[in-house]
């Protein structure tokens, strides 16, 4: 059975893998599961910057002189993963519950949600999207894909209203940028709130062995 884990596929003959195994003390545990009806969604960073990276580069155009740009580029080809902020907040205690986004915050949203047993709501207007998307010239429901489909190295948090202090204190100590996206809640599946307060549908993220 194939439980888990980054997969991926090459029509090559030659497949290169590394695997990094540890320990973590049990109440450090960063799961998805713990979130709670009425716990805020926070996500680390921008979203789209490795997408956006990688679509400049596809281009063969990207602006020498565009700094956004330039960091997109960067981020798609030498990613940082938030190694120090989810060490720190998994000392705070301060996430009830804690994702990855490298497969798209679309999709890292819904299997948090699932895994707790609740859906979310998010708002269409506090996304962090990186301006580099925004440099592409894509309609407003293609460059909203982009982002939420893109592989960033990014963290998505679920932190209850008393925590969240101690939460902003651990990113600050990382230096990293949080922002608020959304909240939990009891009905299932995942909304997103357009500026109107209409709803949106969500994105479903990249999908492992899907025919491309």
């Amino acid at each position: 059975d194939l439980v888990g884990g980054n997969l991926g596929r090459t029509a090559g003959r030659l497949f290169l893998d590394v695997t990094a195994v540890g320990a973590v003390r049990p109440r450090r545990v960063l799961l998805r599961s713990g979130a709670r009806e009425g716990d805020a969604l926070f996500v680390s960073g921008r979203l789209g910057a490795a997408a956006a990276g990688l679509a400049w580069l596809r281009r063969g155009d990207a602006p020498d002189d565009d700094v956004e740009v330039a960091e997109a580029v960067a981020r798609y080809r030498r990613p940082e993963p938030r190694v120090r902020l989810g060490v720190l907040v998994g000392r705070s205690r301060s996430a009830s519950a804690c994702m990855d986004i490298s497969d798209g915050l679309g999709d890292a949203v819904s299997q948090l949600a699932a895994a707790s047993g609740l859906g979310a709501e998010v708002d269409a207007t506090a996304l962090p999207v990186h301006p580099a998307v925004a440099r592409l010239g894509l309609d407003a429901d293609a460059a909203r894909r982009l982002a939420l489909g893109s592989d960033d190295y990014e963290l998505l948090f679920a932190v209850s209203r008393r925590r969240q202090r101690a939460l902003l204190a651990a990113a600050s100590r990382a230096r990293v940028p949080l922002t608020r996206i959304g909240v939990l809640r009891r009905a299932p599946g995942v909304v997103l709130r357009e500026p109107g307060g209409g709803e949106a549908p969500w994105p479903a993220g990249y999908a492992h062995f899907t025919a491309r």
